[in-house]
């Protein structure tokens, strides 16, 4: 089995117990801006683990309601509190522009979500190129299963880019196995950090992951 997976715990709220009782769960943490508010700042000095800063945009699923600049502004700001990582839509306007503004001060994700469909493979590889030459560190497709076939397809646009940081998967429940499988053979694990706060259809927790790799893993402890 290849090394083990990155988890990451989704934090929507300032819920401060429920981020410590994941903490050893997970390896790394993304700060929804957009879905805590305006307390996201009182949040990151507690973390434990590295974070990536997220303020997603409407379009694709998020709840930022202010303006573009501000929006982007705000993820700036994090990387100056410490983010490690900042997550980037590719729809984002002048994108090439805040994928290097946030590479002056930490890593940059390049993000795609696709609420409605699976794209073909061909397509979701168009994706990934444009992320990549858009100066990606790492790169994060996110679709919706309709068929048990799209989990194939997303798998497959994981193992097209092994020597990339490539996230790939299909929501909903019928993207679970994409979800449970594709961290497996690359990528990283978006948790939550407990029933009813998830960020997206089909999310694990943090310990529904944890056991669930612990099983396959084969570790009895």
């Amino acid at each position: 089995m290849p090394s083990k997976p990155t988890a990451c715990a989704v934090i929507t709220d300032n819920d401060m117990a429920a981020i410590k009782k994941a903490s050893p769960l997970v390896d790394i943490f993304e700060v929804r801006i957009d879905l805590i508010g305006q307390d996201w700042r009182e949040v990151v000095p507690a973390l434990e683990k590295p974070w990536i800063a997220t303020n997603r945009m409407a379009a694709e699923g998020g709840k930022w309601s202010g303006s573009e600049a501000r929006r982007k502004a705000e993820l700036v700001d994090a990387c100056e509190l410490g983010a490690s990582m900042a997550d980037i839509e590719l729809a984002s306007d002048n994108l090439e522009s805040i994928v290097a503004m946030i590479k002056k001060r930490a890593k940059c994700l390049v993000s795609y979500h696709n609420f409605e469909i699976t794209p073909g493979l061909d397509e979701l590889k168009n994706i990934v190129e444009k992320m990549l030459a858009a100066g990606a560190d790492a790169c994060k497709v996110v679709a919706t299963a309709g068929t048990f076939e799209d989990n194939i397809t997303m798998l497959k646009l994981l193992r097209a880019y092994p020597q990339i940081r490539l996230t790939a998967f299909a929501m909903g429940d019928t993207g679970l196995p994409s979800r449970a499988l594709g961290p497996l053979i690359g990528g990283m694990v978006y948790t939550s950090l407990h029933k009813g706060n998830g960020s997206a259809p089909g999310q694990f927790t943090a310990s529904e992951w944890r056991e669930l790799y612990r099983l396959v893993r084969g570790d009895h402890s």
